[in-house]
C-alpha cells in the first residue's frame, strides 16, 4: 500500500489544518492507522491512532483535546484535524499502516509500517 500525506503548511500559532493521508494500491480499512511527527533533530513520535472500525482513537498527551483522527474507509482516507496550534507541534507528519490487521491499536512506530513520504507542518509564533 502507498500512503499519500497532504494539508500540511505554514499557519500562525492558534491556528488549524486539516491534513489527510490517502492510501492507495489496496484498502486499509481492515487496519488500524496512526499519525506519527518527526521534528528536525528529534525522534519519530506517536500523535494519534485510530482503530480499523474508526470506533477507537488515541492521542498523544501533547496533543489531546487539541486534534482528531477520523477515517473514511470507502475513501481509504485517514485524517488528521489539528487546532490550537503550537510552535512546538512544528515537524513533518507522517501516516502509517498498524503493520497486523484488526487487533488492538500500537502507537509504537515499530508496529506501523507503509509510511509515506510526509506533510511538513510549520507553526509560527
Amino acid at each position: 500500500v502507498q500512503l499519500q500525506a497532504s494539508g500540511g503548511g505554514l499557519v500562525q500559532a492558534g491556528g488549524s489544518l486539516r491534513l489527510s493521508c490517502a492510501a492507495s494500491g489496496r484498502t486499509v480499512r481492515n487496519y488500524n492507522m496512526g499519525w506519527f511527527r518527526q521534528a528536525p533533530g528529534k525522534e519519530r513520535e506517536f500523535v494519534a491512532a485510530i482503530s480499523w472500525s474508526g470506533s477507537s482513537t488515541y492521542y498523544a498527551d501533547s496533543v489531546k483535546g487539541r486534534c482528531t483522527i477520523s477515517r473514511d474507509n470507502a475513501k481509504n482516507t485517514v485524517y488528521l484535524q489539528m487546532n490550537s496550534l503550537k510552535p512546538e507541534d512544528t515537524a513533518v507528519y507522517y501516516c502509517a499502516v498498524q503493520i497486523r490487521q484488526f487487533g488492538s491499536v500500537r502507537n509504537s512506530p515499530t508496529d506501523f509500517g507503509s509510511w509515506g513520504q510526509g506533510t511538513l507542518v510549520t507553526v509560527s509564533s
